[in-house]
C-alpha cells in the first residue's frame, strides 16, 4: 500500500463530547488504527471470485439431461461434477485452514483465483463426443474438480478478509457480503444454464460462458491482490489476528465447550439447508408441482435469504449481539421448518410452499455469515481461518450424513396422476418428519445451552483501554473451557 493511499484512511473513533473523550493513551491507540478504501476492492474480489466459483458448481445441474445427452453419460455422472466440490472439500479444508492463517491471505486468494480459472477453461477442451465420449467426460470432471480444490480457498476466507481489512464496525457487513456471494453465484447458475443451453449442442457456449469472469477475476486477483493486510491494522484484533500457531489453535477449539456446541449446531443447521435445498425438487414433485414452481421456490429460497443476511449482518455490526440474534432467527427458522414438514404433504398450496420457503430462507439461510463471526469470537485468539474452518467442515459432514440418511428413509409409491416426478415418485413424509426433529433438537441444545462471552470484542476493548469492562458489546455468561 502507497503512502498516497493514507489521505484514504480514517481514525477508527467516534466523536464525543469533550468530557467523554478517551485518555490519551486510548486515544494514541485508536489513532494508531486505520482502514483504507483498498478494502471495499478486496472485499469485490472474493465476492466476485466467490460467486464465480458457485457457478461453476452448478454449471450442470439446471440442464442436466442437456449435458448428459452432450457428454453421452448418465444422470449420476452428471451428477457428480457437482458432488465432487462436496468430496474434495472436506478432506483439504485443514489444509486450506492452515494456509489461511500461516502463508496469508494473499497467496490463498490468488491461488484460488488461478484454480477456479484453470478448472473453467479444462472444461470447455476436448473434441465432442463420439466414440471417446469417456475420456471428454474426464476432462470436464477434471475441470471440476480443480475448482472444487479452489472451493476451500475461496468460501474460508470472508472471516479472515473482514478481520484483517475491516473495523469492528463493519466486520459482519464484510463477511455477509463475501459469504452471500456463493449462494447468489447458485442463483447465477440456475438462471443462465437453463437460458443459454436449450440445446445439448449448447452445452459448450455455457462452459464458455462461464469461463469468462473466471478470467477477468484471476487477472484481477494476480495484479490487484498486493498484500494480506493493510499497512496499518483497522482494530486491536487484526493487530494480534492468528496470535496462536495452527497445531495449538486446533487443541484449543477442542477445550473450548462453547465452540463444540457451536460446531454441533451449525454444522445441524448446514445439513439442513443443504437437505432442503437439495432435495425440494423431489419432494414437490410427488404432490403436483411442477419443476419451473420448485426452481422458483430454490430462488426465492436464495434471495430472501441473502435479503436476511444483509439485514442481520447490518444489525450484529451495530449492536454485537451476534448470539441473540442467532439464536431468535434460528429458532424461526426451525418454526418454518416444522410447517413445510406438514405443508409439502400437501396439494395446490403453491402460495403458502412459496412463503415458507422464504420465511425460510430469510431467518435460517441468513445467520451464516453472524454464525461465521461468532466463531471467532468464540475462539479468539485462535486464527479466523482455523475456527470458521471447522465449522465449514462439520457442516459438510453432517450434510453428506444427513442426506444419506434421508434417502434411506424415501419409501417408493404406487404411480400417482399428480406425480410430475421424472422418475418413480417417493414418499418423504418420514425424511421431513426426521428432519424437523433434527432441526428442534439443534435448536433447543444451541438455545439453551450456548452461552459465551465475545472474546475478540474484549481482548480488543482492553488493547484499547486497558479493561476488560463491557461496553455492551459483550455478554457477560458462562465461560467455556478454554484456557486464556
Amino acid at each position: 500500500m502507497s503512502s498516497a493511499e493514507c489521505d484514504e484512511a480514517k481514525p477508527l473513533i467516534d466523536a464525543a463530547s469533550p468530557g467523554e473523550r478517551p485518555p490519551n493513551t486510548a486515544l494514541r491507540k485508536l489513532l494508531h488504527f486505520k482502514v483504507y478504501k483498498r478494502r471495499w476492492f478486496v472485499l469485490l474480489l472474493l465476492c466476485l471470485l466467490n460467486c464465480s466459483n458457485a457457478t461453476l458448481w452448478l454449471t450442470f445441474a439446471p440442464v442436466a439431461d442437456q449435458s448428459a445427452q452432450y457428454l453421452n453419460a448418465t444422470l449420476n455422472q452428471i451428477n457428480w461434477l457437482s458432488v465432487v466440490y462436496m468430496v474434495v472439500a472436506i478432506p483439504l479444508s485443514f489444509g486450506t485452514t492452515w494456509m489461511l492463517d500461516t502463508i496469508g491471505l494473499r497467496v490463498t486468494i490468488i491461488l484460488g483465483s488461478w484454480l477456479n480459472m484453470f478448472g473453467a477453461v479444462i472444461r470447455i477442451f476436448g473434441s465432442p463426443p463420439g466414440e471417446n465420449f469417456k475420456i471428454y467426460y474426464s476432462v470436464v470432471m477434471l475441470g471440476q474438480t480443480l475448482a472444487a480444490v479452489a472451493q476451500p480457498l475461496i468460501i474460508f476466507t470472508p472471516t479472515k478478509m473482514a478481520a484483517l481489512w475491516f473495523p469492528d464496525g463493519q466486520r459482519a457487513t464484510a463477511n455477509m457480503m463475501a459469504s452471500m456471494a456463493n449462494p447468489l453465484g447458485l442463483l447465477v447458475a440456475n438462471i443462465v444454464s437453463p437460458k443459454v443451453a436449450r440445446t445439448a449442442q449448447q452445452i459448450p457456449t455455457l462452459m464458455l460462458v462461464y469461463s469468462l469472469p473466471a478470467c477477468v477475476i484471476c487477472f484481477l486477483a494476480t495484479v490487484g491482490m498486493r498484500s494480506s493486510a493493510p499497512p496499518t491494522p483497522p482494530s486491536a484484533g487484526a493487530e494480534h489476528s492468528t496470535s496462536e500457531p495452527f497445531v495449538r489453535g486446533i487443541k484449543l477449539l477442542l477445550r473450548n465447550r462453547a465452540y463444540l456446541l457451536l460446531l454441533l449446531c451449525f454444522g445441524s443447521g448446514t445439513a439442513v439447508f443443504t437437505c432442503f435445498s437439495t432435495l425440494l425438487d423431489q419432494i414437490l414433485c410427488v404432490q403436483g408441482y411442477t419443476n419451473d414452481f420448485a426452481g422458483l421456490c430454490a430462488a426465492i429460497f436464495i434471495v430472501s435469504g441473502i435479503v436476511g443476511a444483509g439485514l442481520l449482518g447490518l444489525y450484529v455490526d451495530k449492536t454485537k449481539k451476534f448470539m441473540e440474534a442467532i439464536k431468535v432467527n434460528t429458532s424461526l427458522s426451525t418454526l418454518v421448518a416444522c410447517i413445510f414438514a406438514v405443508v409439502c404433504l400437501m396439494q395446490d398450496q403453491k402460495a403458502a410452499v412459496a412463503t415458507i420457503c422464504a420465511l425460510f430462507g430469510f431467518f435460517g439461510f441468513s445467520t451464516y455469515p453472524p454464525f461465521m463471526e461468532m466463531s471467532v469470537e468464540v475462539s479468539y485468539p485462535v486464527g479466523e481461518a482455523t475456527s470458521s474452518g471447522l465449522i465449514f467442515i462439520s457442516g459438510q459432514i453432517q450434510s453428506l450424513v444427513c442426506m444419506i440418511l434421508l434417502q434411506s428413509l424415501a419409501t417408493p409409491i404406487a404411480e400417482s396422476p399428480r406425480s410430475t416426478c421424472s422418475v418413480a415418485p417417493q414418499s418423504w413424509k418420514v425424511p421431513m418428519m426426521v428432519l424437523s426433529g433434527l432441526s428442534v433438537l439443534s435448536t433447543c441444545i444451541f438455545v439453551i445451552f450456548f452461552h459465551t462471552r465475545y472474546k475478540r470484542l474484549e481482548a480488543e476493548e482492553a488493547a484499547i483501554y486497558g479493561t476488560s469492562q463491557g461496553n455492551g458489546k459483550a455478554t457477560p455468561a458462562a465461560e467455556d473451557a478454554q484456557p486464556s
